[in-house]
């Protein structure tokens, strides 16, 4: 066993989105390392074919995390099942492209709503164990917080919200003895990834990019990294790690991606994309069905 391992053995872990992609293989590290999981998300038979899977007494519900009620109902029954969470990994996230000026207004507020809020109604709810445990907290935020794109307005917006929503809670938290992280991933194979490299106003985003940021990274070694920042209470970890590097330089992104969507991007035609992957399909299910 190793060092990592026996930090987190026997704690208690909250994983939201954790149906498939990101979220299920950071559940999957968690539960290796011997963290008891509790699985949120919106695919009730994917969530329960992937907590069947885990070594440790891991639980699975079926929520919506921008639902307050729901998402206070289920912390409590995970404190009742599973003990006080230890760690939240608020990943839960959706995505849509295309021009603002043609979006769908609902579809453009389900991804602030999902990608901000609703990791905001994640802190909340759990904070209270967190406090308890003296835990630690990681928003999963991205790339598009440092250096926002165009035709991914509201994906830019919610996740650079979340970064700055997680910094707000770092200072506020650390003096009660809380920590709190945030990972900015860039491209990972999931399926949201995947469904949108054949849209093409993500393809075409992706292709323009410099060639080091358009990779794909596999989802097991993005979670690695995560749980790897778990384990060290990491104030923020960078998948790839030449991430951090771009933080230095971001006051000058934007003129950047505009002279280069004036001179490249915007010579094609764009359409909506609507809420991107399986989980995007899951994610507007929900919404049509309200909350509760």
């Amino acid at each position: 066993m190793t060092a990592g391992e026996h930090v987190l053995r026997g704690r208690t872990a909250v994983v939201t989105g954790a149906a498939r992609g990101v979220g299920a293989a950071v559940a999957e590290e968690l539960a290796a390392r011997g963290a008891r999981v509790a699985l949120l998300g919106l695919e009730e038979k994917r969530l329960a074919a992937v907590a069947a899977t885990l070594p440790t007494a891991s639980r699975h519900w079926c929520v919506d995390v921008t639902d307050d009620a729901a998402m206070a109902a289920v912390a409590e029954e995970v404190r009742g099942r599973l003990g006080p969470v230890s760690v939240v990994v608020a990943n839960a996230g959706v995505a849509e492209g295309g021009p603002f000026v043609d979006s769908d207004p609902a579809t453009w507020r389900r991804v602030i709503e999902v990608n901000l809020i609703g990791s905001a109604v994640t802190a909340r709810v759990f904070l209270p164990q967190l406090l308890d445990t003296r835990g630690y907290y990681l928003q999963v935020a991205s790339l598009a917080a440092i250096g926002s794109a165009p035709l991914m307005s509201a994906y830019c917006a919610s996740k650079a919200g979340a970064e700055f929503f997680a910094h707000s809670l770092r200072a506020e938290l650390s003096p009660r003895g809380v920590a709190v992280g945030t990972a900015y991933l860039n491209w990972t194979d999931t399926d949201m990834i995947r469904g949108g490299d054949r849209q093409a106003v993500l393809r075409e985003l992706r292709a323009h990019m410099p060639p080091p940021a358009r990779k794909i990274y596999p989802v097991g070694q993005v979670a690695g990294r995560l749980v790897r920042a778990v384990e060290r209470r990491a104030p923020t970890v960078y998948v790839p790690a030449w991430l951090r590097g771009v933080q230095a330089v971001r006051g000058a992104l934007p003129g950047l991606v505009t002279r280069l969507a004036r001179q490249e991007l915007m010579r094609s035609e764009f359409s909506a994309t609507g809420l991107l992957g399986a989980g995007g399909r899951a994610a507007e299910r929900s919404e049509a069905h309200g909350p509760g």
